[in-house]
């Protein structure tokens, strides 16, 4: 019996010595011969004699590509910092330059009643801008970003931008009346230009319209304005001509010269037309209905030819004419475009005193006792309100927040014309 004890105690001293050795002092169990994973190139280098071995390690260690190197700090920094700024300059694109002399140059003063003058001007270096706020030299523009403010010889101040194509026909130098660009918009809308179309204008005018024609097919289109008068046609040249070059000099891209202006009755133009075919006509004159004979063998099929006219009476003719000389057109849409403006601005503060009438003794009656009490029981609610609204007033001057009033403009824009929409369509052979 006791050496089947003495057995044992020889067996648990063993265990305990060998878990002690299985597990060191850090506490991680340390990891047997048999338990230790190899890779397959490993297990077949071991099988290997030693000389080849190293061939096939040093093969193994030439296949391995090396780490790319990594870009110092600085590096990566300064690329952050320079791609905002060039998709900045190409997001600003040919309008982010100072002015030039030679272009133009758009200055706002404001005036009462919310009203803003704007004058137009061309810089030179030895011109001077003149305004009812004063003088100011173009010396003093040219070189300036666009969007700054600059003071005139009286003090006032001024706003000075290049203007938009809209605001040069609303400003430029008129010998006809113009086509607004409100109605211009609708017309192109109308018409559905692309870039590449060709389109026929009868009616230079002041060549507002031939302006927006000229962009809207670009380059690759072409626009072919007629004029009756001479007087008229020159001054519609010249406004294209004057904002090409300005254009040009203010902008990187140049204006396209796509605009082909014609001297000459459109009536008298058939045998010119022939050899032509007009994706859209605009008429922009006293008898359209004398040029849509002209005009609708060249318009091709589908095609609309959109229509200027001051008053209704003229559209009723133009209607009558397409009906009895049984032209190919079909009326899609009359309209007249208009435009509200609305004044929305800070409501003036003003001291809200309460209005005191002073009789004299004669007219004043001493009131019975139940009214009184009523007259009491109202002041003290007038009172109450009046504390009330003071108190919102200085809660509102302590959040800056001011009331405003929206309302309609004073000034409205007035009628300006009918726009008519005539489609062309292939009639059916009886």
């Amino acid at each position: 019996m006791r050496a089947w004890r003495a057995l044992r105690r020889a067996a648990a001293s063993s265990s305990s010595s060998s878990s002690s050795s299985s597990f060191p002092a850090d506490g991680k169990p340390r990891r047997r011969a048999w338990e230790t994973s190899l890779s397959p190139l490993e297990r077949i280098r071991r099988l290997l004699p030693p000389e080849e071995a190293a061939a096939v390690a040093r093969g193994a260690a030439a296949a391995v590509p090396e780490p790319p190197q990594a870009r110092p700090e600085k590096e990566e920094e300064e690329v952050a910092m320079v791609a905002p700024r060039q998709a900045l300059a190409g997001a600003a694109g040919p309008r982010s330059g100072p002015f030039r002399a030679g272009e133009l140059a758009l200055a706002e003063m404001p005036r009462k009643n919310n009203w803003t003058l704007k004058v137009l001007c061309r810089l030179a270096a030895e011109a001077v801008l003149s305004s009812p706020g004063g003088l100011l030299p173009h010396r003093d523009i040219i070189g300036q970003l666009p969007g700054q403010v600059l003071r005139t010889s009286a003090g006032k101040r001024l706003l000075l931008r290049r203007p938009s194509l809209d605001e040069y026909v609303l400003l430029m130098p008129r010998g006809a009346t113009i086509a607004y660009p409100k109605d211009i918009s609708a017309l192109l809308m109308m018409m559905d230009l692309h870039p590449g179309d060709t389109v026929l204008e009868t009616g230079s005018g002041s060549g507002a319209m031939s302006l927006f024609l000229s962009r809207a097919v670009g380059p690759k289109g072409r626009v072919l304005s007629y004029e009756i008068r001479e007087d008229h046609h020159n001054l519609a040249k010249k406004n294209y001509r004057h904002w090409r070059s300005a254009w040009g000099i203010g902008h990187t891209d140049e204006w396209p010269d796509n605009v082909e202006f014609i001297l000459k009755d459109i009536s008298a133009a058939a045998a010119e037309l022939k050899s032509v075919t007009l994706d859209a006509v605009v008429l922009d004159m006293l008898d359209p209905q004398c040029a849509l004979p002209v005009v609708h063998p060249s318009l091709k099929q589908g095609g609309v030819c959109a229509v200027y006219l001051a008053n209704i009476t003229q559209v009723i003719d133009l209607l009558d004419r397409i009906r009895s000389c049984k032209l190919p057109f079909l009326c899609e849409r009359i309209i007249e475009v208009t435009h509200r403006s609305w004044s929305v601005l800070p409501a003036k503060r003003k001291h809200n005193k309460s209005s005191q009438v002073v009789g004299t003794q004669e007219n004043i009656e001493e009131p019975p006792q139940n009214e009184y009490e009523e007259i009491h029981i109202q002041d003290e609610a007038v009172l109450k309100e009046s504390e009330y609204n003071e108190s919102l007033s200085a809660a509102a001057e302590t959040n800056h927040s001011v009331p405003y009033i929206a309302r309609p403009s004073h000034w409205q824009e007035a009628h300006s014309a009918f726009l008519t929409k005539l489609r062309k369509f292939q009639p059916l052979l009886s």
